[in-house]
């Protein structure tokens, strides 16, 4: 599980095709603070398949953040 607190630019040195997975989100509170978080799934190959993969929480300034470098990156 990783916490996310901002976003910082990077170049990709290879940036290469993805197979599609499944994904969920959930929105929590803990201690009074409300989190966004959002699960990822195994590819059909995976052995395990529908076993959550990667979970990446985010607080409200990275959500903030990345609400605006989605519209920004999108033209939305």
């Amino acid at each position: 599980m990783a916490l996310v607190t901002g976003f910082e630019p990077k170049e990709l040195a290879h940036a290469s095709a993805q197979k599609p997975v499944e994904a969920s989100y959930s929105s929590i509170e803990i201690d009074g603070e409300r989190f966004f978080q959002i699960d990822t799934y195994g590819s059909a190959e995976r052995q395990m398949v529908g076993k959550r993969s990667q979970s990446i929480r985010l607080n409200r300034q990275a959500a903030e953040q990345l609400i605006s470098l989605l519209k920004q990156e999108f033209n939305l």
